[in-house]
């Protein structure tokens, strides 16, 4: 195991799923040279501040400018809110595959009752319903596209208790099946 604080490395690896076997995580762990947590409310790479202040070996500026408009696409198109619903939005999004997503659970975050965030989210001009709606869509396309996974598992994944009911909503999201959507274009 490396030395925490050095500077070349990250602390931690954090990943939402769980690997089938325990000793995933140990090859893991040995490759990377750091601990690995699963069960996390989030994916990522926890580095340290020195880590993030190293200079980059080499520069690339077609690379950097194709990630800089890759980056603005994508912020222009999340929507314009605010307040409550954005940290609702950013909680949903970190639970949405294979977390809890009931209303109560996620009011507990922020210390209050269902009905209370609801009341907040209605002020601002958006339903529960529609956050929720959103993070799925988003992690459907994201999973669709980019995960060896079948779609019955990521409907489960998902929250849908069938496929059948993960691909109307596919449809419905994207004009297209699953199956369609996952298809080289």
């Amino acid at each position: 195991m490396i030395d925490i604080h050095d500077t070349q490395n990250p602390i931690r690896i954090d990943i939402t799923g769980v690997a089938p076997f325990a000793t995933e995580y140990a090859a893991f762990e040995r490759a990377l040279g750091c601990p690995v947590a699963q069960k996390a409310s989030w994916n990522g790479i926890s580095l340290t501040r020195e880590a993030w202040q190293l200079p980059l070996r080499r520069r690339d500026p077609i690379l950097r400018q194709m990630l800089e408009a890759h980056a603005d696409e994508i912020l222009a198109r999340l929507p314009e809110r605010t307040g409550l619903a954005v940290d609702v939005q950013r909680t949903l999004a970190s639970r949405v595959a294979g977390g809890d997503v009931r209303i109560g659970s996620v009011a507990r975050v922020f210390a209050m009752s269902a009905r209370t965030l609801q009341r907040r989210l209605e002020e601002e001009g958006i339903s529960y319903q529609k956050l929720l709606d959103t993070a799925r869509r988003e992690a459907a396309g994201r999973y669709i596209a980019e995960s060896p996974l079948a779609i019955g598992e990521i409907a489960y994944l998902l929250g849908y208790s069938e496929p059948a009911a993960f691909h109307r909503a596919f449809k419905r999201w994207y004009a297209a099946t699953p199956d369609v959507y996952r298809s080289p274009r």
